[in-house]
Parts: structure tokens; sequence; C-alpha cells
């Protein structure tokens, strides 16, 4: 399968994948994020029921908090 992660192709060897599944393959493991699917935030509670099909668009943004 064939997405668009944060503005990059990137290829899993999978037909469909939840979100969990993705951050678990690409080793991601940082937990304050937001992801969206097309457009649409997706709640964390739900990585795990929420899936991924080709040609999809991932953004993927890493919240930090300074001072």
């Amino acid at each position: 399968m064939k997405i668009m992660l944060n503005k990059r192709e990137e290829e899993f060897d999978a037909d469909i994948l939840s979100i969990q599944d993705m951050l678990n393959l690409k080793n991601y493991s940082f937990r304050l994020r937001v992801i969206k699917i097309n457009g649409v935030l997706i709640p964390s509670g739900k990585y795990s029921s929420t899936y991924i099909n080709e040609g999809d668009e991932v953004q993927m943004i890493y919240l930090m908090s300074g001072g």
C-alpha cells in the first residue's frame, strides 16, 4: 500500500492498516502528537480502530511545549 505521510510517499506491505499499526511499523513513540487522515482529525483513542487505505494522505504533527 502507498500513502502520503507528511507529504512523502511511504509504502507498506499491507492492504490496510490501522494508525496504531503504522505507528508501530515506523517506530514512532512520541506521545504528544496529532494525526489527520485526509484532513480529518483522528482522536488518539481511535488509533487502533481507524484504518489507513491506499492513497490516503496522513499528517502527523508533533506537539511541543516550551516557555
